[in-house]
Formats: structure tokens, C-alpha cells, sequence
């Protein structure tokens, strides 16, 4: 080792890591074998929601909660994970996070009413938000650090390919069997999960010897407040109109006041729950913040799409999952090309070139129009995809890349979080913005609509004759068209709405490419180590 740093002058040179007894792979496919059910479940449900409104005699409405609840609990858990591992064991969590996971599965399946239904979600998202961080500081662990490219390019390919399927197998599901097996077929993967996470995965020295102290309870409820708070309100807000709600005001300032809290009491706390001085380090603060603008294109992307198939293009549930799932494609060849570039490229070109192919590929979606075929959304969706591996494997590795054995638990939580928050901004603002972009282009739309404008007058006069030829009264048949004329400016209005955030989503993409310049670079070596280089 110290012929290596004569070597190297200047240089941060890790300590001999510890390597697990198990294989890696052997590892890495308990881990996500657990994590891909988990995130999956996040979005399988999505489509079943009207199914599960009428079997349980519940509103539309009410059965978003089935979504909601689980997003809330699951964002509670995931900066909580690494502060219950030194506590408890890492291995012990994720075993009983797996049995949280798959018994609230089972409840889910059975349940009755809404009710129970919301209480099973809520322990499915305690369940899942265990897991995640964990999964990942595992796998960065159980690979050598020269291989730890691959072990993001593994855990990318669940975490990005899986709510891209979901939807489509969701989909198909609820239309072949019934809601309820979206929940019954985690039985027997979280069963299979336990038992190979019970043969391989063990816990690390420092894990086995961490601090066991009381509970930071006060730490704990400031942050299930903001969370909680912050999730309603962008799940929720605009439905309420926002800020035009009284219940939405008070739900925004008691999100700011316990988020002000929160950070207090952590940044004071000699054993905070969430150890935030973590960001302190320059490139894992930079990696948080790309990694939050990435899942809000991510997430926007994915909940705009099948929403334009659906409503405007007239795309069954099936159909538009099935237009969408060549993302995933893309996104799994992607990974494997990453995770070998990784150790030859520099991980900040990687992440430029990502970045220009997610915004190049989502300003190709803004221009759609309502005579697209499906070839023409399949092919930015595979670029889209595509662009997942080259972002996620590269932004990982060096976020993480100088971070302590020991911070990688907790900085994992926070890093995942980010992702998670940053997708609830992105799917809130860009339903937003469809609303508001449709009044605005309705509006505009209706101004330059006249009676006397020849193109109208020729229209209206062609609809008035064909109905006329179908046996419709002069009048009706007036009314008519005046409504289908209507119909079709409303929805070209919201066409544009959709191209509009689109392209917002394609600019915040190329926003993050001089971001990955704030990294250091990693230099690579044939030895089991990185080093860094100031900017």
C-alpha cells in the first residue's frame, strides 16, 4: 500500500476492503431479486385503479390513496434504513423488510375495503423503502471496487426498467385474472427472496460493531412529517387547485416548518437518524441534486406518455403499455454497455453524453402529433431508455465513489430518496402544467376561431353536409358540428399542452449536462482501488 501512494501523490487511497464470503453475483442476485418486486409494485397498480374503485365500492378518487399511501410510508423508510441497520444489522432488516413486504402483499390481495387495502399499502411501502438503500450499499460492498460500474449497471436495470413494465404488466394482469394478483404474484419472489438473502448476504464488521443507542424519536417524527406532508401535497395539490385550498396551505407550511425542524434537530443531534453532513462531501452533494433533476425527467416522461396514448390517441390500457415498454429495452442494453465503459471512460463524459441523449430523445416526443404511429413513439422511447444506463451507472459510482464503507447505508437512503422526491415534483408539475397549458392553448384557440374565417366556415359547412347525408335535420345537424369542431380545438389544445412539457422536460435534461462538471474525476487503475484528482 504504501508503494502505491509514493506512486500516487496527492491521492485518497482506500484501505483494504472487506470482501464478503459469499460469490458477488451470487449476492447481487438475492438483492435485486427483492428490490426489482419492490419497484415494480410502485407502478403495477397504476393501471388497476379503476378496477379496484369498483370491486370495493369506492370513488376514483378514493382509490388513489392506494398509490399515495404507499409512495408516503415507502419515502419515510428510505433515509431511515441506514440508522435502523446500525441498530439492528443490515442483514436482519432486509430479511424482515422482505417479510413486511410480502405479508402486507398478502393482506393487499385479500382486503375487503379501501380501508384495509390503504393499511396493507402503507406497510408495503415500510416494506419496499427498506430495501432499496440497502440493496445498494450492498452491492457496492460485495463488488470490488473496480467492478462497482457493474454493480450499478445490476441495480440500474431494476430500478429503471421496472416502472416501465410495470404499467404493461399491471395492465395485463387486472384484464387476464383480476387486481388482486398484482399483490398475490409477490408471494412466492419475496418467499425465494428470503431464502437466498438468508444464504448469502451477511453483515460487514463495521455493521456488526456500529453504535446502538436510543431512539432519536423527535428526529424520526419531524421527518415523517415533512415527508408525509410533502407527499400529499404534491399527490394531491392539484387536484385541490393548490394553493387556492385552505387544507393545502396548512399542509405546506406544516411540510416547511417540520422540514426546518428536521434539519435542526440533525445537524445538532450527536446521533442523528439521518446523518446529513454526508452532503458535505462535494460529489455525493452533486450526484443528490442530479440525481433528483433525473428522476423528475424520468417520472414525467413516464406518466406523460401513456396518459397522451390513452386520452388523445385512444390507446387501450394494454396497448399504451405495450408503445412504452421498449424503453425498457433500451434501457437493459444500455446498463451492460455502462457497466463495462465505466472502467475505461471517464464517468463525467458518460454522464454528458447521457444527458444529451434523455433531452434529444424527449424533444423528439414533443413532436407528436395526433397522426403519429407507434414506430415514431417506440423509437425516442428506446433512445430514452437507452440514456438510463449511461446516466445512472456513472452518477452512482460517483456519488458514491468517495464515500467511507461506514456512509454508504445512510447515503444510500439519502440518495434514493432524492430520486423519489424528485419524480413526485416531476409528475406534479408536469400534470400541471397539462392543465394549465390546455386552458391557455384552448384559450388562444377560441380567439382565433371565427365564423367568418374561411377555413371555419369551409369545415363547419363540410361536417353540416355529411351529417345532413346521414339523415340529421338541418339544426341537429348544425349543433353538431359547431360540437365536433369544438372537440377537436380542445383536443389540439391539449396536444400542445402535452409538447409543451415535453419539451420543458428535454431543456431540464440538457440543463444537467455542465453539472457533471462539478464531479472530480476518477481516475482508473488495474488495482482494486480509485483515486481522485481535484478539479
Amino acid at each position: 500500500m504504501s508503494t502505491l501512494s509514493n506512486a500516487l501523490p496527492n491521492t485518497q487511497i482506500e484501505q483494504v476492503e472487506w470482501k464478503a464470503s459469499a460469490n458477488p453475483w451470487a449476492i447481487a442476485v438475492s438483492v435485486m431479486t427483492a428490490t426489482f418486486m419492490v419497484v415494480l409494485d410502485s407502478s403495477v397498480a397504476n393501471v388497476a385503479l379503476p378496477h379496484i374503485a369498483g370491486n370495493l365500492s369506492a370513488s376514483t378518487d378514493e382509490s388513489t390513496w392506494v398509490l399515495t399511501s404507499y409512495l408516503v410510508s415507502n419515502a419515510i423508510m428510505l433515509p431511515a434504513a441506514g440508522w435502523i441497520t446500525r441498530r439492528i444489522g443490515r442483514k436482519r432488516l432486509f430479511m424482515l423488510s422482505i417479510m413486511v413486504f410480502t405479508g402486507a402483499s398478502l393482506l393487499c390481495g385479500v382486503a375487503i375495503n379501501l380501508p384495509m387495502l390503504i393499511l396493507a399499502r402503507i406497510l408495503q411501502g415500510f416494506g419496499g423503502g427498506g430495501m432499496q438503500p440497502l440493496a445498494q450499499s450492498i452491492l457496492l460492498e460485495s463488488f470490488p471496487r473496480r467492478q462497482h460500474g457493474t454493480a450499478m449497471a445490476v441495480y440500474g436495470a431494476g430500478i429503471v426498467v421496472a416502472p416501465v413494465i410495470g404499467p404493461t404488466l399491471g395492465g395485463w394482469i387486472t384484464d387476464s385474472y383480476s387486481w388482486r394478483w398484482i399483490f398475490y404474484i409477490n408471494l412466492p419472489v419475496g418467499l425465494l427472496a428470503l431464502i437466498m438473502v438468508n444464504m448469502f448476504i451477511e453483515d460487514p464488521p463495521y455493521i456488526r460493531q456500529a453504535f446502538r443507542g436510543t431512539i432519536d424519536y423527535l428526529g424520526f417524527g419531524l421527518m415523517a412529517v415533512w415527508l408525509g406532508t410533502l407527499q400529499l401535497l404534491l399527490d394531491k395539490g392539484q387536484e385541490a387547485d393548490w394553493f387556492a385550498a385552505t387544507w393545502i396551505r396548512w399542509l405546506a407550511a406544516t411540510s416547511v416548518i417540520a422540514f426546518v425542524g428536521f434539519l435542526f434537530r440533525e445537524f445538532t443531534d450527536r446521533e442523528p437518524i439521518v446523518q446529513l453532513r454526508v452532503l458535505g462531501n462535494r460529489d455525493f452533494c452533486v450526484g443528490t441534486l442530479i440525481t433528483g433533476l433525473y428522476g423528475c425527467v424520468l417520472y414525467g416522461t413516464t406518466a406523460l406518455l401513456p396518459l397522451f396514448l390513452q386520452t388523445l390517441m385512444g390507446y387501450p390500457a394494454l396497448d399504451s403499455g405495450l408503445a412504452v415498454s421498449p424503453r425498457g429495452i433500451g434501457s437493459l442494453v444500455s446498463m451492460i454497455v455502462a457497466g463495462i465503459l465505466v472502467r475505461y471512460v471517464d464517468e463525467r463524459l458518460m454522464l454528458a453524453v447521457g444527458f444529451a441523449i434523455l433531452g434529444y430523445s424527449t424533444i423528439l416526443l414533443s413532436r407528436i402529433n395526433l397522426q403519429v404511429s407507434m414506430v415514431s413513439i417506440i423509437v425516442p422511447n428506446v433512445l430514452n431508455g437507452f440514456s438510463g444506463g449511461l446516466i445512472f451507472v456513472p452518477l452512482t459510482t460517483m456519488a458514491m465513489g468517495r464515500l467511507r464503507k461506514e456512509q454508504i447505508g445512510n447515503a444510500s437512503g439519502i440518495y434514493n430518496l432524492m430520486r423519489n422526491i424528485g419524480g413526485s415534483i416531476g409528475i406534479a408539475s408536469v400534470t400541471t402544467f397539462l392543465v394549465r397549458g390546455s386552458q391557455k392553448h384552448q384559450s388562444y384557440l377560441a380567439a382565433n376561431i371565427t365564423a367568418g374565417s374561411p377555413g371555419v366556415a369551409e369545415t363547419l359547412h363540410g361536417l353540416q353536409a355529411k351529417l345532413s347525408m346521414e339523415g340529421v335535420d338541418s339544426y341537429a345537424a348544425c349543433q353538431k358540428a359547431l360540437g365536433t369542431l369544438y372537440e377537436g380545438m380542445q383536443r389540439q389544445a391539449s396536444l400542445l399542452a402535452y409538447t409543451d412539457d415535453f419539451r420543458l422536460l428535454g431543456c431540464l435534461s440538457l440543463l444537467c449536462i455542465p453539472l457533471a462538471l462539478l464531479f472530480h474525476r476518477m481516475r482508473k487503475h488495474s488495482q482494486e482501488t480509485l483515486s481522485v484528482d481535484g478539479m
